[in-house]
């Protein structure tokens, strides 16, 4: 192997994982494939071709030497807008050339490497304040405020659970789902809570696919068919997954 490809090799490495990151946590594929692109122009590139799915990057290098493909398969995403934002980050610092390419790949993989930037317990809270919040926003009552937010922090915490023991993100939302169901049904029942369709739609709001819905719009207005038709599908099957555990509990009403 020459040096010039052994170059090319690392520019893509360098791309490709920068791609990988931001797929994962969340971003466009325009914006993923945009940001590849000028990473490479920008490290000496004369050309190069990206095609972003939300399972999978093809990457590739024209130069004198034959082009250079590579395939990365994306098996989890998530949404960590941070981790976005850094490597958008680095690839304005490559651009302006103020970070070399060993430099840049380092601080990808410390990007990658880093864990969440919420912890659990503040995810949990974060959903259980906003489930209140929701149901306050969609004119319900402040004395079904208290029982949206345990009902609102318990899904949150379910959904993790069942993520963890059955990695399948529709099921654990459809399990979430009819817990928060059941405990809104629950406090109703007892006396503690009044609405009982206020409190299950607020408590189910943070688990909503907002994010996926807008990414999906987004690509489909750059002309990303195929990802913003997956991704699409993706967030209409999280909301039949929530009105499934939904509508399971209000049928044996």
């Amino acid at each position: 192997m020459t040096i010039q490809q052994e170059y090319t090799y690392d520019v893509m490495e360098v791309c490709l994982l920068a791609g990988k990151i931001m797929l994962e946590s969340g971003a466009e594929t325009y914006r993923v494939e945009d940001t590849m692109m000028r990473m490479a122009q920008a490290f000496g590139a004369k050309e190069s071709h990206s095609y972003v799915t939300p399972t999978g990057i093809i990457f590739s290098i024209e130069s004198e030497q034959p082009t250079k493909t590579k395939l990365f398969r994306i098996t989890n995403r998530t949404t960590d807008l941070h981790k976005v934002t850094l490597v958008n980050s680095i690839s304005r610092k490559i651009t302006s050339k103020e970070l070399a390419m060993a430099e840049a790949y380092h601080a990808l993989k410390e990007i990658e490497k880093s864990g969440v930037e919420y912890s659990v317990k503040l995810q949990v809270l974060a959903a259980a304040i906003a489930s209140g919040c929701f149901l306050i926003m969609f004119k319900g009552t402040w004395v079904d405020f208290l029982p949206a937010v345990i009902a609102g922090g318990t899904g949150l915490v379910s959904f993790i659970l069942a993520q963890s023991l059955v990695p399948i993100k529709f099921f654990a939302e459809f399990v979430a789902s009819l817990i928060i169901a059941l405990l809104s049904l629950f406090f109703v029942s007892v006396g503690w809570g009044y609405e009982l369709d206020k409190i299950i739609i607020g408590s189910v709001m943070p688990l909503v696919p907002g994010l996926v819905l807008t990414n999906a719009v987004r690509d489909l207005m750059a002309g990303h068919l195929v990802s913003g038709l997956s991704k699409g599908a993706e967030a209409l099957l999280t909301a039949f997954a929530i009105g499934s555990g939904v509508a399971v509990v209000l049928t044996f009403l």
